[in-house]
């Protein structure tokens, strides 16, 4: 497996997954807090999942990070990945299952699929392409509430 040298992404400035999860967290925090609302902290870890196998693998299969950005929306934050690799993933179609025999890789794609939805790996014109999702998101528990 080899490696591409991260390269920062135009729009956001992100050129790693530890960035790119500071920026979703960040958008959705500031957007949240703007209504007086809180993401209920599970959701929140999801997020952070999600963005980091995606960022990752833009960085080490896709020739490089393109591009990130992450928006709000009423279900939850939509998450785009650019990169600059024109291969479209064998697993992009998936099931979510995970792989067989173990292998100690190969469960990134897995998880994205389990724990985000709208799906969607789409090339870009002038080369590359873009996976995007959508991370579900709710409201954290009312304090003394039971937790889900």
């Amino acid at each position: 497996m080899s490696t591409v040298p991260a390269r920062r992404a135009p729009d956001t400035g992100v050129d790693s997954a530890a960035g790119a999860r500071a920026h979703a967290e960040a958008v959705v925090r500031a957007h949240w807090a703007s209504e007086g609302r809180t993401p209920h902290h599970q959701d929140m870890i999801d997020l952070s999942l999600v963005v980091s196998e995606l960022v990752t693998n833009a960085i080490r299969h896709g020739a490089g990070l393109a591009g990130f950005d992450a928006r709000t929306t009423d279900e939850g934050v939509r998450i785009a990945v650019h990169d600059h690799s024109d291969v479209i993933p064998e697993a992009a179609g998936g099931t979510g299952a995970l792989p067989a025999p173990h292998r100690g890789s190969g469960y990134g794609w897995p998880l994205v699929i389990r724990l985000a939805r709208e799906i969607d790996v789409r090339r870009r014109p002038g080369g590359g392409k873009t996976v995007s999702v959508l991370v579900p998101l709710r409201d954290a528990p009312a304090p003394g509430a039971a937790a889900d």
